[in-house]
């Protein structure tokens, strides 16, 4: 379950992200570079990350 910005400490949610969105060095299998446009998780997550945005929010600023 991703952990809320109101439940969580910026650590917690750092490493939620690194773990969910591990890159594998496989672009064609993973696809992670293509979710956040060539952006790493990190940086494209950084509102979520900082607490300012729930991460639903955050990935859905990358749909298109």
């Amino acid at each position: 379950m991703t952990p809320s910005i109101n439940e969580s400490s910026k650590e917690e949610r750092l490493a939620y992200v690194r773990k969910r969105y591990a890159c594998i060095a496989d672009c064609d299998s993973c696809g992670i570079c293509a979710l956040f446009h060539g952006r790493d998780p990190e940086t494209a997550l950084a509102d979520y990350i900082d607490g300012k945005e729930e991460l639903p929010q955050v990935v859905m600023r990358y749909r298109r």
